[in-house]
């Protein structure tokens, strides 16, 4: 006959899921243990528990759940059909669990572990792969997972945990978040090979007020550096296309569709001739951002540390 007690009654159905897990997590490991020796004082001993401890935990499991988990045979026991179902799952969440736990441990190992890493787009072509072949040359085990993105979308990623660090422009300012500049990228003005103002080598930003220009969607940091700047030099901008890397808005130029102000391609691209801006002083500030407070791993740490020391020279 199934035990019944007053903490049957707190795993009714309308009981909370996170209650029930508070209450049976403890004692999951404790009933595989005795399942799987099907002995209570040598499932004790595996465990290096106390015999009363162990056999206090199953009882109040059984108590818990309000079912007979174990049929008693003197000093062995046998799972009951019920012991049998809940063997399985509790099986397949301890696996999970101890795989969890070396995954994580695995992501923090000094010489082994994972750097969650955010960046802007324009920097995945030369910046980023030799900013990691100089890093790995004393750290060549520590593993990455890459993300490209714009910036805004890389600072809910610091704020999700899902980065550990981002390289993005402009360096933000929010409580949050610690930001520190690494280095700063001239932009240009691209204009059509066929421009009027392609023979030029130098053009101040006023000279595009007509202009139409393509830029990327808001929320880049890209399209408010754009706005920012034409606003500074009186104008703006006339927008006929929004786009979402910086190659495509090159290639819009290049079809004749308008100018863009952009930072320097990785290749040169052709039917595209890029303009220095001479005023307003047309940058870019690229920075490093982290949440506040978060602990880092080791070798978050040492990339960290690593990226901080490349200030000035982060850029190719």
């Amino acid at each position: 006959m199934a035990h019944q007690s007053s903490s049957a009654a707190r795993l009714s159905p309308s009981s909370d899921t996170e209650d029930m897990v508070m209450l049976l997590a403890p004692r999951l490991a404790y009933f595989a243990g005795v399942a799987r020796t099907e002995h209570v004082t040598r499932a004790a001993q595996e465990m290096n528990v106390p015999q009363s401890t162990l056999s206090r935990s199953m009882a109040r499991l059984e108590q818990d759940l309000g079912v007979d988990l174990f049929a008693r045979h003197g000093r062995t026991v046998s799972l009951t059909p019920a012991g049998r179902t809940f063997l399985a799952s509790v099986e397949r969440a301890l696996a999970e669990v101890e795989r969890a736990a070396e995954e994580v441990k695995a992501d923090a190992d000094p010489a082994t572990g994972k750097v969650a890493f955010g960046f802007l787009h324009t920097m995945g072509a030369e910046t980023v792969p030799g900013l990691l072949q100089a890093f790995r040359a004393d750290h060549p085990r520590v593993r990455f997972s890459l993300v490209q993105n714009y910036g805004e979308a890389m600072l809910e990623g610091l704020r999700a945990g899902e980065l550990d660090l981002c390289l993005t422009s402009p360096v933000p300012d929010a409580p949050d978040l610690v930001a520190r500049r690494l280095d700063e990228q001239k932009l240009r003005l691209v204009v059509p090979a066929d421009h009027p103002l392609a023979t030029r080598r130098r053009v101040r930003l006023a000279e595009a007020a007509d202009e139409t220009f393509v830029t990327l969607e808001p929320g880049y940091g890209m399209r408010r550096i754009t706005d920012d700047l034409c606003q500074e030099a009186g104008f703006k901008p006339r927008i006929a296309f929004e786009g979402e890397e910086a190659e495509t808005l090159r290639g819009l130029v290049a079809a004749g569709l308008g100018v863009a102000l952009l930072p320097p391609p990785a290749v040169p691209r052709p039917g595209v001739v890029e303009l220095t801006v001479t005023a307003p002083r047309a940058v870019r500030e690229i920075g490093v951002a982290w949440l506040e407070g978060r602990p880092d791993t080791p070798p978050v740490a040492a990339f960290k540390r690593f990226l901080l020391s490349r200030r000035g020279s982060l850029l190719p």
